[in-house]
């Protein structure tokens, strides 16, 4: 990946996340976070990957997150300086609940 899409892979992710936090009204993505994004080489599409605190209900905190990606889209506009903001696309990071399992399996092997 080159330096230019790492650089804006950077950004959005920080400026999504104060944007979760300080300007979204909704009480879901308060708990909400960022944790990478892969932005495409064209500049036209971004996976944002997050992860929930409540994951009873993170089903409905991704469906809400992907109906509000244009008005996040739009702050990110006002925010961030490259000539087009490409479209988000939130899906649940699977990485920190793997790494939980293997910790809990690697614990269960140190009792034995």
């Amino acid at each position: 990946m080159n330096i230019k899409i790492e650089r804006i892979n950077h950004m959005i992710m920080e400026e999504v996340s104060k944007i979760l936090m300080l300007e979204v009204k909704d009480e879901r993505f308060k708990f909400v976070t960022v944790t990478d994004c892969d932005t495409s080489s064209d500049l036209s599409y971004c996976k944002v990957y997050v992860t929930v605190l409540d994951n009873e209900n993170k089903e409905g905190t991704l469906k809400a997150l992907n109906n509000a990606s244009s008005f996040i889209r739009g702050e990110l506009a006002k925010r961030i300086e490259i000539r087009n903001i490409p479209e988000l696309k939130f899906f649940y990071d699977e990485s920190v609940s793997y790494g939980e399992n293997i910790d809990k399996i690697i614990d269960k092997i140190n009792e034995e």
